[in-house]
């Protein structure tokens, strides 16, 4: 069972918006993979469980800053390791290691900086929202960020 997740808010950083009413929520060591034999499985199992098992995908994170505006995003980490930069250019960078889950409000800016060959991301959305892919550089874009998913 996860502690209580580490809570982190983010400002509008003029490319951007990140989510002014909800925070960002990492959970260290969410849970224990060690000596799992299918960490992917168990986080997916994980989001299906807590209803984010919408569209999940296994891959890594983009290594350009960017953000969902009209879904939220969880993220898990199921192997190696990786330094993401959260809420855009000032944001903070966490170190996040397998077994961690990083829930990202609609408008939060993330970015991986560095990563371990082995790095494998886990994604899923909850069931309402859209998804879309946002690099903060269009303006367009920006406007959508204020619907509330």
């Amino acid at each position: 069972m996860p502690g209580l997740p580490l809570i982190f808010r983010f400002q509008d950083d003029g490319l951007v918006p990140n989510n002014p009413a909800l925070p960002v929520l990492i959970y260290k060591t969410a849970l224990d993979l060690s000596g799992s034999g299918a960490p992917a499985d168990e986080i997916e199992n994980l989001f299906r469980s807590n209803g984010w098992g919408r569209d999940t995908w296994r891959v890594g994170i983009y290594s350009f800053a960017h953000y969902h505006a009209m879904i939220h995003e969880a993220l898990g980490i199921a192997r190696g390791s990786a330094h993401v930069q959260l809420g855009g250019r000032g944001g903070e960078t966490f170190a996040l290691e397998p077994g961690d889950v990083v829930v990202l409000p609609a408008g939060t800016g993330h970015q991986r900086l560095t990563e371990s060959a082995d790095l494998l991301v886990i994604g899923g959305y909850p069931p309402e929202g859209t998804y879309n892919l946002c690099r903060g550089d269009n303006p367009a874009e920006r406007a959508l960020s204020h619907h509330d998913p």
